[in-house]
Order: C-alpha cells, then structure tokens, then sequence
C-alpha cells in the first residue's frame, strides 16, 4: 500500500466514520495508478503507426483517465462528506474503467501499453465496486 495514502487518511482530524480505511486507501492509489495508465496508453496510441485505428481506445483512455483522477480527489476530501456523491462518482469510475479495459483488450494482444491499461483499469474497477459495498 502506498504509504502517503493511508499516511494522510491516519492524520485526518477528525472521525472518518465507520468507512474502511483499507479498502477507501486500495481505491485511491488505484485510481491514480489507473489515471497514469490511461494517460500513458493514451499517449502511446498517438505514437503508433496505426493512430486511426485507435481513435476509440485514445478517447476511452482519457475519459477514464479523467474519472479516475477526479475520484481518488472526491475520495480524498472528508469535510462535509456526501455518501450519495461518493456513490455516484465510485459508480462512475467502475463504469469508465469497465469500458476502458474493453476497449483496451481489443488492442492487447498488438499493444503491451493497452494490455497494461486494461491490467490497471480491471484493477480500478475492482477496488471502486469493493468500496462501494463497503458503503452500504
């Protein structure tokens, strides 16, 4: 676990209520982990021969990319916490990666940058879906 995360999560002054630490910090840094993924693939996609053929997987990679990073932001505020707004943002950013990682399956087996991503996103997906049950 990347120690700043949960570092900055223990020295919060206040209560975080009864929500899992563990799993709240395991979505985070895979959020921002999925972020540099998609970014990166993104532009990996820009530099191949085929651009064109990629224009879906670019597109994909920077709209999950963005959703990623504006989760583990929400996910990172507590002060005046909203459960509806964190359920709402988690739902999305499961629904982003889920659509990510497929579209980057479609290029893994010619694209080891795309193989990556779509590693990253299933991860994402996974740690926004297990936060999301924790909340109830």
């Amino acid at each position: 676990m990347n120690a700043p995360v949960k570092d900055m999560l223990d020295s919060y002054p206040a209560d975080l209520g009864d929500i899992d630490q563990d799993k709240l910090a395991r979505c985070i840094e895979e959020c921002l982990a999925c972020a540099q993924a998609c970014t990166a693939c993104a532009d990996a996609c820009l530099s191949e021969g085929m651009v064109g053929d990629l224009t879906k997987c670019i597109r994909t990679d920077m709209d999950c990319a963005d959703i990623c990073t504006a989760t583990a932001a929400v996910l990172s505020r507590h002060t005046g916490y909203d459960a509806n707004i964190t359920r709402a943002i988690l739902t999305a950013c499961a629904t982003a990666c889920k659509a990510c990682a497929d579209e980057c399956a479609k290029h893994a087996d010619m694209h080891d940058h795309c193989r990556i991503c779509a590693e990253a996103c299933r991860s994402c997906e996974q740690a926004c879906k297990e936060l999301l049950a924790a909340l109830g």
